[in-house]
């Protein structure tokens, strides 16, 4: 991955959050995760992406988070469920914007969405991987982007 191919899903990201809520997210430096261990937070959406490029990128996000994102949303609902949805199609949107860059040879898989923290994602061990580290709203996220 070159540093073009990060700011793709920095990029993604931030949109994401501005077009859903009207609040910014702020987005740290991005850093490698060591693939002996994961980074998960309360809900945690997948995105298998095979084609010219393989891996894997995934949102995680604390409840607390998600709570607040749904009712910015104007959800008066909440429950786990709700949870699952959203934190799948926060993956959803940002990996199907890198696709909208990188190509029809981007090909994403639907979200798998994981409720509660796992006790570890296996990543690919040939592959970098960098955590994103995301801020809204004052709660704290990670997308998690594996490609070769």
């Amino acid at each position: 991955m070159h540093e073009g191919d990060l700011q793709v899903f920095i990029d993604g990201t931030t949109h994401y959050f501005q077009q859903t809520s009207q609040e910014k997210a702020t987005v740290g430096t991005p850093y490698l995760l060591d693939t002996s261990t994961s980074l998960c937070y309360d809900f945690t959406g997948i995105i298998g992406v095979a084609g010219r490029r393989k891996g894997c990128v995934y949102f995680s996000a604390p409840t607390t988070m998600l709570t607040h994102l749904l009712t910015s949303l104007g959800e008066t609902e909440i429950s786990t469920a709700y949870h699952c949805d959203l934190v799948g199609e926060v993956a959803n949107t940002i990996s199907g914007n890198a696709r909208k860059m990188f190509g029809k040879d981007f090909m994403i898989s639907v979200p798998v969405v994981i409720a509660g923290e796992p006790e570890r994602i296996q990543l690919p061990k040939n592959i970098r991987s960098f955590v994103i580290p995301i801020t809204w709203c004052q709660h704290q996220a990670a997308l998690v982007i594996s490609l070769e």
